[in-house]
């Protein structure tokens, strides 16, 4: 009866140890007929631009600090703080009362010489007439003089020869000295005259003069008078405003406000001078495009183009200097703001690229699991360029049109089945 037992126990031990074997073979079978689940992406061929990416700083097209030309009492402030202004509009008003009196204290000047220089012309007129007269009465007496001398010199002759009385002579003779006298009195006179003329003309002169200081004057009030109101010289936006109404002000002193135009704005960066000549290059052939990616914002990029390049290369940190313009139409650029920068330098055209969650890095280099027909991972080495907004260009490994493993590789040998769980996955643009 004990042998009978135990063999039904050693039987039935045996029965169990080939169920169990039995059971993991089957469980073996069916998992290696388990597909592994993936998301797959596609090898696609598309233009990519060469670009250089780097972080910029967002400057002001123009700045402007506005400060009082005048001393005196700010009375007026025609602006809000942060307000857009355009060129020409009134910003300030500083107390014009003191420099509209010296303006007109200037005018009264003026006029009081413009007076001055019309009765210096008058006199200068009035001398120039009494000269001419004396130029005419000289010439006049000079000739009855000469007359004179000349009958006088006959008498003589004829006084001498006793033709004459002596009488006579001395009348004839007499009459010639006086009327010599009076061409030397009328050539006095006309030495007179003439000084007298010189004296008006510098007397004009001087006159003439004190009107241009008068009118220097008159301007420079008329400009001081204007400095009392401050307009914006430029479209901008204001920012804080410094002095309140009410302030004393003094000439060129305190900023009252700042001014910065922001339409349109420039992006500043710097570059590794290696990159220099590709961008000269670029430049010779024409306008040279720059985007600014505002983190975290979701819009895209501004567009802008590149117009300024730094006329030396900074040898301390071995880069250079560039500035982009940009429209900011839509103000989302700010002064100051930190920006990254994508400088687009060319466009390779038809390349291959697929999602760069699909590239992997192996002992022997890059590499990714294509998807096959048969729906089984199939292993390829690739040759990878550059990597652009979620995507890598590849130069040899892959076909446009195959479809790669972009999640669940890390499951995958070669040859394994696969089951696709998810259409092709697009990376979001970054920059």
């Amino acid at each position: 009866m004990a042998r009978w037992r135990q063999a039904i126990l050693v039987l039935y031990l045996a029965l169990l140890v080939f169920c169990f074997a039995c059971s993991a073979e089957t469980e073996g079978k069916q998992k290696q007929r388990t597909a592994a689940p993936v998301t797959v992406g596609s090898v696609i061929k598309k233009d990519v631009p060469v670009q250089i990416v780097t972080i910029g700083n967002v400057e002001p097209y123009s700045s402007v600090a506005i400060k009082s030309m005048v001393n005196g009492q700010l009375i007026k402030t025609a602006f809000k703080e942060g307000q857009d202004v355009r060129k020409g509009d009134l910003l300030f008003v500083v107390d014009p009362r003191p420099l509209e009196a010296a303006l007109k204290q200037a005018e009264a000047i003026l006029e009081r010489d413009l007076s001055a220089v019309k009765q210096a012309r008058a006199n200068r007129v009035s001398n120039e007439s009494h000269l001419k007269h004396a130029e005419a009465i000289l010439a006049k007496d000079q000739i009855q003089a000469k007359t004179a001398r000349v009958q006088a010199e006959r008498y003589g002759v004829l006084a001498g020869k006793g033709n004459v009385s002596k009488d006579q002579y001395d009348q004839v003779q007499t009459n010639a000295d006086a009327l010599n006298a009076t061409a030397l009195a009328d050539k006095a006179a006309l030495e007179a005259a003439r000084a007298t003329l010189r004296a008006s003309e510098a007397a004009l002169e001087h006159t003439q003069a004190a009107v241009r200081a008068s009118r220097a004057s008159l301007q420079n009030a008329k400009v001081q008078l204007g400095y009392c109101y401050i307009h914006s010289p430029l479209n901008g936006r204001t920012g804080n405003l410094y002095v309140k109404e009410g302030n004393i002000v003094k000439a060129n002193d305190a900023v009252l406000v700042d001014i910065n135009q922001v339409h349109p704005i420039y992006v500043a960066f710097s570059i590794p001078e290696q990159g220099l000549w590709k961008v000269r290059r670029q430049m010779a052939l024409g306008e040279l495009k720059v985007e600014a990616w505002i983190p975290g914002d979701l819009k895209q990029a501004e567009q802008g183009g590149l117009t300024f390049v730094d006329n030396a290369v900074n040898r301390t940190t071995g880069t250079i200097r560039l500035k982009g313009t940009f429209p900011n139409e839509e103000n989302r650029l700010w002064p100051g703001q930190f920006v990254d920068v994508v400088v687009i330098l060319d466009t390779q055209k038809d390349a291959t690229v697929v999602p760069s969650q699909a590239v992997q890095t192996g002992q022997e280099g890059p590499y990714a699991f294509v998807v096959t027909p048969e729906l089984t991972a199939e292993y390829r080495k690739l040759i990878v360029g550059r990597s652009l907004n979620g995507e890598t260009v590849v130069t040899e490994g892959l076909t446009p049109g195959e479809k790669v493993v972009t999640d669940g590789y890390l499951r995958l040998v070669p040859g394994a089945k696969v089951e696709v769980k998810g259409g092709p996955r697009k990376a979001a643009p970054t920059s």
